[in-house]
C-alpha cells in the first residue's frame, strides 16, 4: 500500500482517461500532468471553467440524464475509455449527533451515488478495453473524524462500492482506491465557515503527492487494491484497519483538547461537543 516510485507503470501516452470533478484543484492538476505525458484526457464537471488544459464536458453527476449524456459525450471524444478517475466530491459540516438534512444528502448524493452513477455508465467501455477505475476516497474512509460524519460515511461507502465493483468486474477491470488526507482547496471552505475547521486534527499534504498516488493507481502495470499517499497515511491506514481502538483514542484526545481550547466556540453545530468537553481535555 505504500506509494513507490519504483512500481512498474504503463505508459501514459495514448491512454484515454476520464476525470470527474475535473475543473477543481485536484482534477485539473491530474489532467494537466496526464496530458503532458501524452494521455488523451476528457473531464466532467458541473461548472467547467473553460481554461482547463483538456476538454471538459458540463455534467451534473447527481442527475441520471446528465450523467449518462456526459459520459457518452466523453467516451465519444476519447474514442473509448481506458481509465476512469472518480475524483468528484464535496465536504461540509455534518455532526453525527444531529439529524441528517440537506447537507448530508448532498454529500451522499455526490460522493457515493454520483460516483456509482458515472461508473455504471462507463462499465461497457472499461470492460471492452480491460481498463481501470480509480476511486479518490479519503483517509476518512477508514479513520473517521468528528463533525464531518457525512463525508466519512460517503467515502467509506464509496470504498464498499469499489469492493463490490472489483468482485464483479475484476476479470476485466482493475479497481483501485486512493486514500489522501487533506489538500488545501475550496472543498474545506464550508466547514471552516461553519466554525468546524479540522485544522490540527487532520494533516495537510501536498497536491503533488496526491497526484502522484492517483497517477500510480491509474497507470501501475498491475492494479493495486489500495494506495495511500504518504508514509504517515500508510501507518494511519494500517492502524485504522487493524487496531482501530488506537486511532479512536488519538482522535478522541485531539477533539477533547481542541474543544477545551475553544476551537469550536461560537459554532452552533458543535454546541453539543463543546458542552460535553468543556474543561475536560482528556479522554472520558
Amino acid at each position: 500500500m505504500k506509494l513507490s516510485l519504483l512500481t512498474p507503470r504503463r505508459p501514459a501516452a495514448g491512454r484515454r482517461v476520464l476525470i470527474t470533478g475535473a475543473s477543481g484543484t485536484l482534477g485539473r492538476e491530474l489532467g494537466r500532468r496526464l496530458v503532458s505525458e501524452g494521455a488523451v484526457v476528457v473531464g466532467l464537471d458541473i461548472a467547467p471553467a473553460g481554461d482547463e488544459p483538456f476538454e471538459v464536458v458540463a455534467c451534473d453527476i447527481t442527475d441520471d440524464d446528465s450523467a449518462a449524456a456526459g459520459v457518452a459525450r466523453a467516451i465519444d471524444l476519447l474514442g473509448g475509455l481506458d481509465v476512469l478517475v472518480n475524483n468528484a466530491g464535496i465536504g461540509g459540516p455534518a455532526p453525527a449527533e444531529l439529524a441528517p438534512g440537506d447537507e448530508v444528502r448532498r454529500q451522499l448524493e455526490i460522493n457515493l451515488v454520483g460516483t456509482w452513477r458515472i461508473t455504471a455508465a462507463c462499465v461497457d467501455a472499461l470492460v471492452a478495453s480491460r481498463g481501470r477505475v480509480v476511486m479518490v476516497t479519503s483517509r476518512m474512509a477508514v479513520m473517521q473524524l468528528p463533525l464531518a460524519a457525512a463525508y466519512g460515511a460517503s467515502k467509506r461507502a464509496m470504498v464498499a462500492y469499489a469492493d463490490a465493483l472489483r468482485l464483479e468486474l475484476g476479470t476485466h477491470v482493475g479497481v483501485t482506491c486512493v486514500y489522501p488526507s487533506a489538500v488545501r482547496s475550496p472543498i474545506h471552505d464550508s466547514t471552516r465557515e461553519a466554525g468546524l475547521s479540522l485544522e490540527g486534527m487532520s494533516s495537510y499534504e501536498s497536491l503533488e503527492g496526491v497526484v502522484d498516488a492517483i497517477h500510480l493507481a491509474a497507470l501501475s502495470a498491475r492494479a493495486r487494491r489500495d494506495i495511500t499517499t504518504t508514509g504517515r497515511g500508510a501507518v494511519e491506514f494500517f492502524l485504522s484497519r487493524h487496531l482501530p481502538q488506537v486511532t479512536d483514542g488519538i482522535v478522541r484526545r485531539t477533539l477533547a483538547g481542541r474543544a477545551a481550547a475553544g476551537a469550536f466556540d461560537g459554532a452552533e453545530l458543535a454546541a453539543g461537543v463543546v458542552a460535553r468537553h468543556r474543561g475536560t481535555a482528556g479522554v472520558r
